[in-house]
């Protein structure tokens, strides 16, 4: 039995410095930009997206306002799994990050800041709630809107990470001059239970 789960990054936000100093509060509620809503609605129209049986949002505002496109065309409810959310940083404001804490979060799987959360966590969240909506839906076609940083720490737990290089079953899923477009998908193939393919889509 196939299910198809298309994995997708949100639609462009607004900018960092329009809204507050409180980064975690900024964080969930930073909505989308007027070219981020014209984004989310024309990717709705992708033929990929026609007959969608379940629609998943992070709790993310930016990520909610991504999916209301594809949910109206299929005239199908959201459902909020929060997650799905991004990775929590553990800082109140963006200066308090240190340089290297990105390289550091790939290199070092438990290195985390105050409160936030470490590579593995955000996999290990990830890829739970991930099986349990493919075990609970298998056979159907399902759309999960989530965050980049959360996409790739999955897909290193998924597959193998080499050289800032992501790997599944020898094919590359995100490379070194990869660059985030804003809607980005990925496709995932299910046979059963089993994961046998990741493919980023673009158009």
């Amino acid at each position: 039995m196939e299910t198809i789960i298309y994995l997708i990054r949100h639609s462009k936000p607004l900018k960092d410095e329009i809204i507050s100093d409180n980064l975690p509060t900024y964080g969930v509620k930073n909505a989308l930009s007027v070219e981020g809503e014209k984004r989310a609605e024309s990717l709705s129209k992708w033929p990929e997206f026609k007959d969608i049986d379940l629609i998943i949002s992070s709790n993310y505002v930016r990520a909610i306002s991504t999916a209301k496109y594809i949910a109206y065309d299929n005239d199908t409810p959201i459902h909020i799994n929060e997650n799905f959310g991004e990775r929590k940083h553990g800082i109140l404001k963006w200066s308090d990050l240190p340089e290297n804490f990105e390289q550091r979060q790939k290199e070092e799987p438990n290195f985390k800041i105050g409160n936030g959360e470490s590579q593995i966590e955000v996999a290990n969240r990830m890829y739970e709630a991930l099986y349990e909506t493919l075990n609970n839906n298998l056979g159907k076609k399902i759309a999960i809107v989530s965050h980049g940083t959360a996409i790739t720490f999955l897909f290193m737990k998924l597959g193998e990470y080499k050289d800032n290089i992501i790997y599944y079953k020898d094919n590359v899923v995100i490379d070194n001059n990869f660059v985030w477009n804003a809607p980005e998908v990925f496709k995932l193939v299910f046979e059963n239970n089993e994961l046998s393919s990741i493919e980023n889509i673009r158009k």
